[in-house]
């Protein structure tokens, strides 16, 4: 029982430790002419939002979309990167394991 709850409470740390981590990385997406640009950290919140002004309507609907597609593809690669060199989540799995 105690041993269940101490595996829980690692678990607990170790998705603090993760939700930290993702928060460190920042990542900026622009559409193509860099009219439009978006901040955003690993755990997908919005940091930053800018908008070069004189732009039509439908154009900064259309670079808001390709600014967040530019910084979701930005995000995965800079997470990838990560996770690789901090060697996986192999220790996630570990714990999962013995929680079962």
């Amino acid at each position: 029982m105690f041993s269940k709850l101490k595996q829980i409470k690692d678990l607990r740390d170790q998705a603090k430790e993760m939700k930290k981590m993702l928060d460190e990385v920042v990542v900026v997406g622009a559409n193509r002419g860099e009219k439009v640009m978006v901040t955003v950290n690993g755990s997908h919140e919005v940091l930053g939002v800018k908008i070069e002004d004189g732009q039509e309507k439908s154009a900064i609907e259309q670079g808001v979309k390709d600014a967040f597609a530019d910084a979701g593809t930005k995000l995965q690669k800079e997470l990838m990167a990560k996770m690789q060199a901090g060697g996986g989540m192999s220790g996630l799995g570990d714990i999962m394991k013995n929680l079962g």
